[in-house]
């Protein structure tokens, strides 16, 4: 897979679901934050040249401005959920504001979020307008796609709503101050062969559910038992990489297409 040297930071990161896509599509992390302290463990452990962010908000993200090519992040989906209450905007842990707020301040060329299918719904579609309209007055063209991990071969059809946005007017000036045309062209690390996933080894029902979600067991070796619920949870909560890997599959694409015409 051809690749450009993307700088990637990623929100609500959990256990690292995006910084691993990230990782598999050849880009450099440079930053996470997750307030959880198993999350924590698990994304200083694999990606420690990143800067940790705890509270997403009462953290300062203004000194990446115009440094960081794109921003990910699962924003909180519990107030959408049908398996929860639904409170929707009055639930305290609906961060859709927090993540629109990082976005302004680092003005990445690329945003991609993530939430349940049922945000699409929620209230006739409030949210889902909300978040596309939000972006779209920072600058950003926006497209929604609802996708399945059945269509990357899992097991299971978990069904999100992706929000992929790109603003035209936002350049990395680190990336681009100090690289050339020909350096940007480059390939994407390989997946080492143990660390690649093939869905047909899991059953549909795994005891710690990692293997629905796609994630390699390199992210769960540094669990201890006392934390075994906190695995649980995060493997709920995460997000399936290689989904994330198709979307930085087509914009690696573009990037390079873009490269090609200059």
């Amino acid at each position: 897979m051809s690749s450009v040297k993307l700088r990637h930071g990623s929100l609500f990161s959990g256990i690292g679901g995006f910084d691993l896509a990230a990782e598999w599509a050849g880009w450099e992390n440079v930053f996470h934050c997750e307030w959880n302290p198993f999350g924590q463990q698990v994304l200083k452990h694999y990606w420690p040249n990143a800067e940790s962010f705890n509270d997403i908000t009462k953290s300062d993200f203004s000194k990446y401005e115009h440094t960081v090519d794109i921003i990910s992040g699962g924003f909180p989906c519990q107030p959408f959920s049908t398996a929860g209450d639904r409170r929707g905007t009055d639930d305290t842990r609906y961060l859709w504001p927090a993540m629109l707020d990082v976005i302004r301040a680092v003005k990445p060329r690329y945003v991609v979020g993530e939430n349940v299918h049922g945000l699409v719904n929620w209230n006739e579609g409030l949210v889902f307008n909300t978040v596309c309209a939000n972006l779209e007055a920072q600058g950003y063209e926006v497209r929604a796609f609802l996708l399945p991990a059945a269509g990357v071969n899992a097991p299971h059809c978990r069904y999100r709503i992706w929000f992929v946005a790109y603003n035209a007017t936002y350049t990395n000036n680190k990336r681009y101050a100090h690289q050339g045309k020909k350096q940007e062209l480059e390939r994407a690390r390989l997946i080492k062969p143990n660390e690649r996933i093939t869905w047909d080894s899991f059953p549909s029902e795994p005891a710690l559910c990692g293997g629905n979600d796609g994630l390699p067991k390199k992210l769960d070796r540094i669990t201890f038992p006392e934390w075994r619920e906190e695995t649980l949870k995060s493997y709920g909560n995460a997000i399936v990489p290689q989904v994330a890997l198709q979307i930085f599959k087509a914009i690696n694409e573009y990037e390079i297409q873009k490269l090609k015409t200059k």
